[in-house]
Protein backbone atom coordinates (compact mmCIF):
# COMPACT_ATOMS: atom_id res chain seq x y z
CA UNK A 1 0.00 0.00 0.00
CA UNK A 2 1.49 3.23 -1.30
CA UNK A 3 0.41 6.47 -0.23
CA UNK A 4 1.00 10.64 0.67
CA UNK A 5 0.55 12.00 3.75
CA UNK A 6 0.68 15.98 3.57
CA UNK A 7 1.36 17.47 7.02
CA UNK A 8 0.63 21.44 5.79
CA UNK A 9 0.04 23.96 8.88
CA UNK A 10 1.37 22.24 10.98
CA UNK A 11 3.02 24.48 14.19
CA UNK A 12 5.73 22.83 15.89
CA UNK A 13 8.20 24.33 18.72
CA UNK A 14 10.66 24.05 17.33
CA UNK A 15 10.01 26.54 14.14
CA UNK A 16 7.61 29.42 13.65
CA UNK A 17 6.71 27.55 10.16
CA UNK A 18 4.98 25.07 8.94
CA UNK A 19 6.90 21.22 9.46
CA UNK A 20 7.41 19.85 5.86
CA UNK A 21 5.44 18.04 3.89
CA UNK A 22 6.93 14.22 3.93
CA UNK A 23 6.04 12.17 1.46
CA UNK A 24 5.60 7.98 3.16
CA UNK A 25 5.29 4.76 1.33
CA UNK A 26 4.62 1.53 3.09
CA UNK A 27 6.47 -0.41 1.74
CA UNK A 28 6.13 -3.78 3.93
CA UNK A 29 3.29 -4.18 6.36
CA UNK A 30 3.97 -1.61 9.15
CA UNK A 31 7.04 -0.52 7.23
CA UNK A 32 7.09 3.10 6.52
CA UNK A 33 10.09 4.69 4.29
CA UNK A 34 10.59 8.28 3.38
CA UNK A 35 12.88 8.48 0.46
CA UNK A 36 15.24 11.62 0.01
CA UNK A 37 16.47 12.93 -3.07
CA UNK A 38 20.19 13.03 -3.90
CA UNK A 39 21.23 16.81 -2.90
CA UNK A 40 24.48 18.42 -0.97
CA UNK A 41 23.11 19.70 2.64
CA UNK A 42 22.70 23.36 2.01
CA UNK A 43 20.06 26.51 2.87
CA UNK A 44 17.36 25.52 0.83
CA UNK A 45 17.12 21.39 1.91
CA UNK A 46 17.87 22.43 5.28
CA UNK A 47 19.65 19.00 5.72
CA UNK A 48 16.85 16.58 4.79
CA UNK A 49 18.56 14.31 2.41
CA UNK A 50 18.59 10.75 3.95
CA UNK A 51 15.96 7.92 4.23
CA UNK A 52 14.06 8.16 7.13
CA UNK A 53 11.23 5.59 8.34
CA UNK A 54 9.53 3.75 11.32
CA UNK A 55 8.29 0.41 11.92
CA UNK A 56 5.05 -0.30 13.82
CA UNK A 57 4.40 -2.71 16.29
CA UNK A 58 1.59 -4.42 18.11
CA UNK A 59 3.02 -2.46 21.18
CA UNK A 60 5.00 0.62 19.92
CA UNK A 61 6.88 2.34 16.95
CA UNK A 62 10.18 2.22 16.01
CA UNK A 63 11.91 5.31 14.48
CA UNK A 64 14.74 4.57 12.55
CA UNK A 65 16.81 7.73 11.68
CA UNK A 66 14.57 11.16 12.74
CA UNK A 67 16.09 13.26 9.96
CA UNK A 68 18.24 16.16 9.14
CA UNK A 69 16.45 19.20 11.04
CA UNK A 70 14.35 19.54 13.95
CA UNK A 71 11.31 20.32 11.63
CA UNK A 72 11.56 17.11 10.11
CA UNK A 73 11.73 15.36 12.95
CA UNK A 74 8.20 17.13 14.04
CA UNK A 75 6.69 16.43 10.67
CA UNK A 76 7.59 12.86 11.10
CA UNK A 77 6.60 12.84 14.49
CA UNK A 78 3.43 13.93 13.06
CA UNK A 79 3.21 11.49 10.39
CA UNK A 80 3.28 8.41 12.96
CA UNK A 81 0.44 9.97 14.50
CA UNK A 82 -1.28 9.94 11.28
CA UNK A 83 -0.81 6.33 10.93
CA UNK A 84 -1.12 4.81 14.24
CA UNK A 85 -2.14 5.55 17.61
CA UNK A 86 0.68 3.65 18.98
CA UNK A 87 3.29 5.08 21.28
CA UNK A 88 6.60 5.96 19.84
CA UNK A 89 9.02 3.59 22.12
CA UNK A 90 12.58 3.71 20.61
CA UNK A 91 14.33 6.10 18.25
CA UNK A 92 17.01 4.33 16.78
CA UNK A 93 20.08 6.40 15.12
CA UNK A 94 22.02 4.63 12.69
CA UNK A 95 25.07 6.58 13.20
CA UNK A 96 26.41 10.36 13.15
CA UNK A 97 25.62 12.26 10.99
CA UNK A 98 23.12 15.01 11.34
CA UNK A 99 20.94 14.20 8.37
CA UNK A 100 20.23 11.11 10.43
CA UNK A 101 20.27 12.47 13.82
CA UNK A 102 19.02 16.28 13.82
CA UNK A 103 15.17 15.36 14.00
CA UNK A 104 15.96 13.58 17.24
CA UNK A 105 14.61 16.34 19.60
CA UNK A 106 11.05 15.94 18.21
CA UNK A 107 10.45 12.89 20.01
CA UNK A 108 12.50 13.58 23.23
CA UNK A 109 9.63 12.71 25.60
CA UNK A 110 8.77 10.22 28.67
CA UNK A 111 8.91 6.76 27.19
CA UNK A 112 10.80 7.23 24.16
CA UNK A 113 14.32 5.25 24.53
CA UNK A 114 17.22 6.69 21.94
CA UNK A 115 18.91 3.66 20.72
CA UNK A 116 23.02 3.45 18.76
CA UNK A 117 26.02 1.88 18.34
CA UNK A 118 28.07 2.00 21.53
CA UNK A 119 30.54 4.16 20.11
CA UNK A 120 27.65 6.90 18.95
CA UNK A 121 27.91 8.92 22.03
CA UNK A 122 31.25 9.41 22.06
CA UNK A 123 31.35 10.36 18.11
CA UNK A 124 28.51 12.71 19.11
CA UNK A 125 30.46 14.64 21.89
CA UNK A 126 33.51 14.67 19.15
CA UNK A 127 31.83 16.56 16.54
CA UNK A 128 28.83 17.82 17.78
CA UNK A 129 30.37 21.22 18.68
CA UNK A 130 31.54 21.76 14.84
CA UNK A 131 28.43 20.45 13.78
CA UNK A 132 26.24 22.84 15.77
CA UNK A 133 28.52 25.40 14.90
CA UNK A 134 27.98 25.17 10.67
CA UNK A 135 24.27 24.32 11.15
CA UNK A 136 22.97 28.04 10.46
CA UNK A 137 25.21 29.03 8.01
CA UNK A 138 24.88 26.30 6.22
CA UNK A 139 21.54 24.30 6.86
CA UNK A 140 19.40 27.40 7.91
CA UNK A 141 18.79 25.82 11.26
CA UNK A 142 18.51 26.66 14.58
CA UNK A 143 20.39 23.78 16.78
CA UNK A 144 22.05 23.92 20.10
CA UNK A 145 23.47 20.84 22.23
CA UNK A 146 19.57 19.94 22.87
CA UNK A 147 19.07 18.05 19.66
CA UNK A 148 22.29 16.21 20.26
CA UNK A 149 20.71 13.50 21.84
CA UNK A 150 22.85 10.43 22.26
CA UNK A 151 21.51 6.91 23.40
CA UNK A 152 20.38 5.61 26.38
CA UNK A 153 20.57 2.11 24.87
CA UNK A 154 24.19 1.18 23.49
CA UNK A 155 24.18 -1.73 21.13
CA UNK A 156 27.64 -3.37 21.29
CA UNK A 157 27.55 -6.37 19.31
CA UNK A 158 23.79 -7.61 18.66
CA UNK A 159 20.55 -6.55 20.47
CA UNK A 160 16.83 -7.73 19.32
CA UNK A 161 14.14 -4.92 20.30
CA UNK A 162 10.28 -6.56 21.15
CA UNK A 163 7.94 -3.49 19.64
CA UNK A 164 5.14 -5.74 20.41
CA UNK A 165 4.98 -9.56 18.18
CA UNK A 166 7.95 -8.03 16.28
CA UNK A 167 11.57 -8.53 16.67
CA UNK A 168 13.88 -6.02 15.44
CA UNK A 169 17.90 -7.26 15.00
CA UNK A 170 20.02 -4.41 15.97
CA UNK A 171 23.73 -4.84 14.89
CA UNK A 172 26.62 -2.61 15.93
CA UNK A 173 29.41 -2.88 12.95
CA UNK A 174 32.82 -2.29 12.88
CA UNK A 175 34.34 0.77 11.48
CA UNK A 176 32.74 1.00 7.74
CA UNK A 177 31.09 4.14 6.56
CA UNK A 178 31.83 5.78 9.99
CA UNK A 179 32.78 3.85 13.38
CA UNK A 180 29.28 4.05 14.63
CA UNK A 181 27.26 2.40 12.17
CA UNK A 182 23.91 0.24 12.97
CA UNK A 183 21.64 -2.13 10.74
CA UNK A 184 18.50 -3.12 11.88
CA UNK A 185 16.88 -6.40 10.54
CA UNK A 186 13.11 -6.31 10.69
CA UNK A 187 12.57 -10.44 11.10
CA UNK A 188 8.55 -10.30 9.99
CA UNK A 189 9.06 -9.08 6.96
CA UNK A 190 12.62 -9.80 6.27
CA UNK A 191 13.65 -6.44 6.12
CA UNK A 192 17.15 -5.28 6.09
CA UNK A 193 17.42 -1.58 7.37
CA UNK A 194 21.24 -0.76 6.22
CA UNK A 195 21.47 3.10 6.13
CA UNK A 196 24.55 4.30 4.63
CA UNK A 197 26.26 1.07 4.81
CA UNK A 198 24.50 1.26 1.14
CA UNK A 199 24.15 4.01 -1.06
CA UNK A 200 22.32 3.95 -4.37
CA UNK A 201 23.05 6.26 -6.86
CA UNK A 202 25.09 8.97 -4.28
CA UNK A 203 28.71 8.43 -3.75
CA UNK A 204 29.65 6.09 -1.39
CA UNK A 205 31.17 8.30 1.66
CA UNK A 206 33.75 7.04 3.60
CA UNK A 207 34.13 9.02 7.14
CA UNK A 208 35.17 5.54 8.84
CA UNK A 209 37.26 2.71 7.04
CA UNK A 210 37.74 1.38 3.47
CA UNK A 211 38.61 -1.90 4.43
CA UNK A 212 36.27 -2.45 7.42
CA UNK A 213 33.18 -1.40 4.74
CA UNK A 214 34.54 -3.59 2.11
CA UNK A 215 34.93 -6.30 4.50
CA UNK A 216 31.54 -5.69 6.00
CA UNK A 217 30.19 -5.57 2.18
CA UNK A 218 31.47 -8.96 2.05
CA UNK A 219 29.83 -10.66 4.66
CA UNK A 220 26.31 -8.90 3.76
CA UNK A 221 25.78 -9.94 0.43
CA UNK A 222 26.05 -13.63 1.60
CA UNK A 223 22.93 -12.97 3.15
CA UNK A 224 19.31 -13.26 2.20
CA UNK A 225 17.27 -10.32 2.38
CA UNK A 226 13.74 -9.45 0.34
CA UNK A 227 14.23 -5.58 0.80
CA UNK A 228 16.76 -3.42 1.83
CA UNK A 229 16.45 -0.39 2.95
CA UNK A 230 19.88 2.15 2.20
CA UNK A 231 20.90 5.72 3.40
CA UNK A 232 20.35 7.02 -0.16
CA UNK A 233 18.73 5.95 -2.60
CA UNK A 234 15.84 3.58 -3.71
CA UNK A 235 14.49 0.77 -2.42
CA UNK A 236 16.27 -2.58 -3.28
CA UNK A 237 14.64 -5.61 -4.60
CA UNK A 238 17.24 -7.85 -5.56
CA UNK A 239 19.64 -7.53 -2.87
CA UNK A 240 23.27 -8.18 -3.45
CA UNK A 241 22.81 -6.84 -6.88
CA UNK A 242 22.25 -3.19 -5.95
CA UNK A 243 25.62 -3.21 -4.10
CA UNK A 244 27.64 -4.41 -6.79
CA UNK A 245 28.40 -0.50 -7.72
CA UNK A 246 29.05 0.02 -4.34
CA UNK A 247 31.31 -2.31 -3.59
CA UNK A 248 33.04 -2.13 -7.27
CA UNK A 249 33.72 1.71 -6.64
CA UNK A 250 35.35 0.86 -3.54
CA UNK A 251 36.94 -1.85 -4.60
CA UNK A 252 38.80 -0.35 -7.65
CA UNK A 253 39.46 2.91 -4.89
CA UNK A 254 41.63 0.95 -2.79
CA UNK A 255 43.26 -0.96 -5.26
CA UNK A 256 44.66 2.29 -7.46
CA UNK A 257 45.43 4.02 -3.66
CA UNK A 258 47.40 0.88 -2.98
CA UNK A 259 49.05 1.18 -6.47
CA UNK A 260 49.48 4.95 -5.80
CA UNK A 261 51.38 4.10 -2.67
CA UNK A 262 53.37 1.19 -3.61
CA UNK A 263 54.64 3.51 -6.70
CA UNK A 264 55.65 6.31 -4.34
CA UNK A 265 53.13 8.57 -5.32
CA UNK A 266 51.93 11.34 -3.01
CA UNK A 267 48.48 11.73 -1.50
CA UNK A 268 48.17 15.22 -3.56
CA UNK A 269 49.03 12.81 -6.49
CA UNK A 270 46.21 10.29 -5.78
CA UNK A 271 43.83 13.29 -4.94
CA UNK A 272 44.24 14.16 -9.12
CA UNK A 273 44.56 10.58 -10.33
CA UNK A 274 42.81 8.16 -8.66
CA UNK A 275 39.14 6.82 -9.77
CA UNK A 276 38.29 10.04 -11.90
CA UNK A 277 36.55 7.76 -14.49
CA UNK A 278 34.01 6.59 -12.34
CA UNK A 279 32.37 10.37 -11.75
CA UNK A 280 29.94 9.56 -14.65
CA UNK A 281 28.40 6.55 -12.10
CA UNK A 282 27.68 8.54 -9.41
CA UNK A 283 25.85 11.62 -8.38
CA UNK A 284 27.74 14.29 -5.94
CA UNK A 285 31.01 12.73 -7.44
CA UNK A 286 33.01 16.33 -7.06
CA UNK A 287 31.88 17.04 -3.58
CA UNK A 288 32.69 13.94 -2.14
CA UNK A 289 34.99 11.62 -4.42
CA UNK A 290 38.75 13.57 -3.41
CA UNK A 291 37.61 12.70 0.27
CA UNK A 292 37.39 9.88 -0.19
CA UNK A 293 40.74 9.41 -1.68
CA UNK A 294 42.35 11.20 0.98
CA UNK A 295 40.62 9.56 3.62
CA UNK A 296 41.42 5.49 1.90
CA UNK A 297 45.35 7.14 1.48
CA UNK A 298 45.62 7.48 4.88
CA UNK A 299 44.45 4.05 6.02
CA UNK A 300 46.26 2.19 3.60
CA UNK A 301 49.34 4.04 3.73
CA UNK A 302 50.05 2.59 6.82
CA UNK A 303 48.67 -1.11 6.09
CA UNK A 304 51.61 -3.95 6.58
Amino acid sequence: MKFVLLLMGLLTSYSSVAAPPLSFSQVAPGIYLHTSAHHWPDRDNHGEIANIGFIVGERCVAVIDSGGSPQQGAALRNTIKQVTTKPVCYVINTHVHPDHIYGNIAFKEPGVQFVGHHKLARAMATRGDHYLGRAAELLDIQVNHDNIIPPDIEVNDSMTLNIGNRELLLTAHPSAHTDNDLSVYDKTTDTMWLADLLFLEHIPVIDGSIKGWLSEMARLEKNHYKLVVPGHGHLVKDWPASLQPQKAYLNSLATEVRTMIKQGKTLEQAVNTVGLPAKKNWQLFEQFHRKNVTIAFAELEWED
